[in-house]
Order: structure tokens, then C-alpha cells, then sequence
């Protein structure tokens, strides 16, 4: 298990370039470039666009060079608002009466239409409580986000909702990306939902559940012997060649960041529009940590958060800690691990394109990095359910796990109010649960 320090110097300015909306663009940081995009504004790198996939030009047409949302001439775009007008149309009383899903907070997301929105009711999740374990851990405070209850059992649905959303409304016939399971599944369904195509790799030892959600919503399906990285390239390449899709990889378009974002305005408004002293997160591509970032940042802005940011850590896997790694050496991007391998397989992302977003992150918020093992892990998703009840996924028990480390190391005192993520249910894991009982003969008697 590694752990660190919850502070650590910033990196030199000369690396970053900060956008006065707070968005990070390192290696290299080109001009900032207000254009058109989602309601209010979005800031990119590199050459206007449109906000339009490029997958729905056709060939040839000289606007599909320059309609790429996502990963922009080094750099990366974001959705962002004109948070004034935003603030002036709403504010968290008018949200306190709205349905409980993320869509109350539809001023700050991309979709502008509401005919556009796709949803199964996602959003506003519990924040549980969980004093025995919170006891046992010396962490009386401790919470719990619980993902686990969101339609398709993972948080992913809040990407999915979003993003399939927003490329509906811009005309997009299919979406496309690599999975280590859950996102792909999820984005499988929602796409289901608003009658548009879909196109999952995953690698061969993903889930078989999340496999199965993917077969029976109806999406293209095929297993790829590699890793998530590996999928990721034979998607882009198959986008490439088929007119209409949209390559939904890990930021290489802004919306999914906008459905998982919710998360973070969840968490504060639960707690009465204040934030928690730590948030844990367990980290893979990252997607989820980056967002609750800008979800902060967005409420300091609005005037709807204050008082310190929350602390935010990045948990993962000892079989796959680049950015654990990465963090405890001072670089600004991660190296991908030779050989990795984890039972938390939704965190098992040798190279996150975002990597040095979640670092930032971190970084601004005085955060720190953490490592569990898988036997931790396991034990703490088994201890866990025997405290409160509940069966979370592995990539969710590696957050319980590290909050225990960072309390016996003194990281945290016991005094912090601690936000654990869970990302899905256990369900979709039963791997990581053996049932061993006895089998009693009918006309028999229970010992």
C-alpha cells in the first residue's frame, strides 16, 4: 500500500495554463480560444469548432477537420456556461423543488433542448451514513455516495445520460468507445434508449454481466485481447471508417464529463450546499475525479459553495497505480504500469488520457494519492457489508480501504467529515464473493 502527504508544491507555471474558467491545458498549452458549443460558451485548444462529432460530416467535408470535441491540438475542451446568467435563472432553492434526478440541474449541462434529453431516471443517489464501519475505522464522520443504485448499477449512467443526450441533439446516428465494462454498458443502454447505434470493445476479462447488458441492449459487441488501451485503438480506427458514429472514448468528448460532474452538485446540495472536508475517489480513466473538480469549481463560482474546496484523493489499485506512481515521484503525467492487473477491473487503466487533469486536480485541492492491494480491497467490500449492509463494487471498497490507511497513518485525524465514492454495485462483480455453505437434505434439520 502507498500513500502520501494531502500536500505537495505546485508544478511550475511554465507547464500550465489556466483558463480564468479554471480549465487546464499542459502539454503544450496553446492559445485559449473562446467558440460556440454547448449553452454559454465552450473553451478549446487549437482551432475553432462547432462542437459537432466528426463523425457526422461526411468525407471530404472540410468542417469535420476542425469539429473534434475532446483532445484538441494537445490540449482539452470543456463544456462551459455563463455561469452569471446561470445564476441569475436559478439557484439551489428553485433546485430543492425539482424531480430528484441530475437533470435538476439542467442550466448547467449541454443539452439545450429538452425533447433531446435521454434518461431512465439517473441521479441523486444516497448519501449514506455509515457509522459502524465509520466506528471501526476511526472515521466517525464517514459517508458514503452509493452509485451502485443508478440505473444500469454504475455511475457511468450519468456520462451515458448526458452524452447520449447531447449527440442526439447533434445528429449523431451511433457512438462508439472502448469499456472496461460499466461505461459500456451503460452508454450501450442509454443509446438503446434514444434509438441511436452503438459500437463496445472491451478487453476479453471484463465483466461478463457488463457483457451481458451490452448483448441484450442491442449494441455492436466485440472483446478485444489487450487491454482498455488496446480497444481504444481499434475503436478510433473503426470511427474513422464509418460515417455518423462518434468516438465517446475517456475525453475525447466533453459531455460525459458533464453527466458524472452531477455527482459533485449531489454531494453538496445533500449536505445542505456545503462541501465535506475529503472525497475519495477510486481512479481509472479519471473521468470521475475531473469532474467533481469542475462540479466545485462551477458552485465556488455561482456563489452556491464556500468555505475550503474538499480535499480530493485518488485511490487505486496496487496492480495499476499510474497516477498514484506518477504522484509520488512529482510528474505531471503518469507511465503506464508493464503488467497491470487488479480484481477492482473498472480501475485498471494503464494510461489515462486525462491523467495529468486528475493530478491537477489533486494538486489544487491538497489532495493526495493512495494504493490499496486487491486483499485489502476485498476484505474492506466484505467488512463493509457485514457493517452496514451494503454490497459495493470493488473499485468502490478500494476507497473504504484507503480512508482506513489514511487514518491509521495520521493523513486523517477522525475529525473530517469523509465522502467515500462507490461507483456500482457488487452485483455486478459476484467473482469477488465465494459462497461456500453447507446443503441441508429436505427431511433434515438446521445444526
Amino acid at each position: 500500500m502507498v500513500e502520501h502527504s494531502l500536500t505537495r508544491s505546485t508544478v511550475p507555471t511554465s507547464a500550465v495554463r489556466v483558463s480564468p474558467c479554471g480549465v487546464t491545458f499542459v502539454r503544450p498549452a496553446p492559445a485559449v480560444r473562446t467558440c460556440p458549443g454547448a449553452p454559454g460558451r465552450m473553451i478549446c485548444a487549437g482551432e475553432p469548432f462547432d462542437a459537432v462529432p466528426p463523425g457526422v460530416f461526411p468525407r471530404g467535408d472540410p468542417a469535420r477537420r476542425r469539429c473534434r470535441p475532446g483532445h484538441l491540438a494537445g490540449g482539452w475542451a470543456a463544456a462551459r456556461y455563463d455561469l452569471d446568467r446561470a445564476r441569475s435563472l436559478v439557484g439551489p432553492a428553485e433546485i430543492a423543488g425539482r424531480p430528484p434526478d441530475l437533470w435538476r440541474y439542467h442550466e448547467l449541462l449541454p443539452v439545450r433542448d429538452p425533447r433531446h434529453v435521454v434518461t431512465m431516471g439517473e441521479g441523486m443517489t444516497p448519501l449514506l451514513p455509515l457509522p459502524r464501519a465509520g466506528a471501526r475505522l476511526g472515521l466517525p464522520r464517514l459517508l458514503m455516495k452509493d452509485e451502485g443504485l443508478i440505473p444500469t448499477g454504475a455511475f457511468k449512467a450519468r456520462g451515458a445520460a448526458v452524452g447520449v443526450s447531447r449527440a442526439a441533439e447533434l445528429g449523431v446516428r451511433a457512438v462508439a468507445m472502448p469499456t472496461n465494462g460499466n461505461a459500456g454498458a451503460a452508454w450501450a443502454c442509454y443509446a438503446a434508449r434514444a434509438g441511436l447505434g452503438a459500437l463496445i470493445a472491451m478487453p476479453v476479462d471484463a465483466p461478463e454481466i457488463t457483457r451481458r447488458e451490452v448483448v441484450v441492449s442491442g449494441a455492436e459487441l466485440y472483446l478485444v485481447d489487450g487491454h482498455i488501451g488496446d480497444a481504444g485503438r481499434l475503436v478510433a480506427d473503426a470511427v474513422v471508417r464509418r460515417e455518423g458514429y462518434q468516438d465517446t472514448s475517456t475525453l475525447r468528448e466533453p459531455y460525459r464529463i458533464e453527466g458524472k460532474k452531477t455527482m459533485g452538485y449531489e454531494i453538496v446540495e445533500q449536505l445542505g450546499w456545503r462541501a465535506p472536508d475529503v472525497i475519495l475517489y477510486p481512479t481509472g480513466g479519471g473521468v470521475g475525479i475531473i469532474a467533481i473538480h469542475k462540479a466545485l469549481q462551477e458552485m465556488r463560482e455561482l456563489g452556491w459553495l464556500t468555505g475550503p474546496m474538499p480535499r480530493l484523493v485518488a485511490v487505486q489499485a496496487a496492480g495499476c497505480a499510474p497516477i498514484v506512481e506518477a504522484f509520488d515521484a512529482g510528474l505531471r503525467t503518469s507511465r503506464a504500469p508493464a503488467d497491470p492487473r487488479t480484481v477492482a477491473f473498472g480501475i485498471t487503466v494503464p494510461k489515462a488520457l486525462g491523467d495529468f487533469l486528475v493530478l491537477d486536480a489533486v494538486d489544487a485541492t491538497g489532495g493526495t494519492a493512495v494504493a490499496v492491494t486487491d486483499d485489502e480491497l476485498l476484505a474492506a467490500q466484505h467488512a463493509l457489508a457485514r457493517d452496514e449492509g451494503t454490497w459495493i463494487c470493488p473499485e468502490g471498497a478500494a476507497c473504504v480501504a484507503a480512508a482506513g490507511r489514511l487514518r491509521e497513518s495520521g493523513l486523517l485525524d477522525g475529525h473530517e467529515e469523509v465522502v467515500v465514492l462507490n461507483t456500482g454495485s457488487g452485483l455486478i462483480y459476484p467473482g469477488t464473493v465465494t459462497v461456500d455453505v453447507p446443503v441441508l437434505a429436505k427431511d433434515g434439520a438446521v445444526p
